[in-house]
């Protein structure tokens, strides 16, 4: 029956969510240090929590399909127009979304190499082309692994109708300044949309980085994306959004599920909104705890490449397969990264100071 699929998904593989983490968690309880998963360990804002609460007795009634509640939240936020805002199951659904309305056969996709996993797939299941852009490399003396913007830009053809690039990077961790970026804008042809993902944005502290948003006045095909999953600590509701121009959203509205975002996920993604303490307190935790185990880890060492990211790519300079299983044996969960071609890294997520210890304690 699979060959009944289409061509584009039958070059699918399905997505690959790493460990059975509800049956670690039943195996391990609470000594479990889960570092697997970029999720931000302070946990949600309490008035997140606080909303998903009295959200609950209308849990019968369909959500708002529009989520206007929270598209005005964010609007007053990012300080744009509602209507230039398109909700997601997350960001991931928004991405793939993006390929599928405006990508098909005829088209190419410019993506980095180690760029976000759901790149070549959304190109895959637009059954786009894939233009796979080799990273910079790994020796590079300030940023190994990152994008090389000017290949990248020379990699644009004539039916390049997207360009997938994350700031910060998954997995690398890698960024590209503001300058850097709007230089290649400027090189993009105004028939290339320019999809720049900012999951991890609300950790940034490089002052040369700080937002492709600033740049959507002048770029008409810039979408930006980002989600509630990291900093906001909301990854279990899904809840992502894209911001650009009018026209782009409208399309994209054409094809986006109707009540894709729930109930409560509005509600927890409205409230986490308002609480900025929160998320300073999330970034700073991030930063202090980021720099104690990149320390840790260099001084046994070993390569811990730059990071603006709740995580960091550490170099073993060996396959490191044997090691991200003496880790799991001990219930610490890292990610490996073979499946980029990386097989002597692990992208390890920045937890808290007794997560970060037992993985130091577990290290072969």
């Amino acid at each position: 029956m699979a060959s009944l699929a289409n061509a584009a998904t039958r070059a699918l593989r399905a997505y690959d969510p790493g460990h059975d983490l509800p049956a670690l968690r039943k195996r391990f309880g609470a000594v479990l240090a889960e570092l697997g998963s970029n999720e931000n360990t302070l946990g949600p804002s309490p008035r997140a929590v606080a909303a998903i609460e009295a959200a609950l007795p209308d849990i019968f009634r369909y959500p708002d399909p529009q989520g206007g509640a929270l598209k005005a939240a964010l609007a007053t936020h990012l300080r744009v127009d509602p209507a230039q805002i398109a909700l997601g199951n997350g960001s991931h659904e928004l991405l793939m979304l993006i390929a599928q309305c405006f990508a098909d056969a005829s088209n190419s996709v410019v993506f980095s190499e180690f760029g976000f996993a759901v790149f070549p797939i959304a190109t895959a299941a637009a059954g786009a082309i894939p233009i796979r852009v080799p990273a910079l490399p790994r020796d590079h003396s300030t940023m190994p692994l990152g994008h090389e913007l000017d290949a990248m830009a020379a990699a644009i053809r004539p039916d390049t109708r997207i360009v997938y690039l994350a700031n910060p990077n998954n997995p690398t961790g890698t960024w590209v300044s503001d300058a850097a970026l709007e230089a290649f804008l400027a090189r993009a042809p105004a028939t290339t949309l320019v999809v720049v993902d900012e999951a991890y944005q609300e950790f940034v502290d490089d002052p040369a980085l700080t937002t492709a948003l600033r740049l959507l006045p002048k770029y008409p095909n810039l979408i930006v994306t980002r989600t509630f999953s990291k900093a906001y600590a909301l990854a279990g509701l899904r809840v992502g959004y894209a911001v650009s121009f009018i026209e782009n959203i409208n399309v994209i509205e054409r094809l986006r599920e109707s009540f894709n975002v729930n109930s409560l996920a509005l509600a927890a993604a409205e409230a986490a909104l308002g609480d900025a303490q929160h998320v300073a307190r999330s970034k700073s935790f991030n930063l202090a705890e980021r720099a104690w185990l990149t320390e840790q880890l260099r001084a046994r060492g070993l390569r811990v490449l730059p990071s603006q990211t709740n995580f960091i790519l550490v170099d073993f300079a060996r396959d490191a397969a044997p090691i991200e299983a003496a880790l799991f044996d001990r219930g610490v969960i890292a990610r490996p990264m073979g499946g980029y071609g990386l097989g002597e890294f692990l992208r390890i997520s920045v937890g808290s100071r007794a997560e970060n210890g037992r993985l130091l304690e577990a290290l072969p």
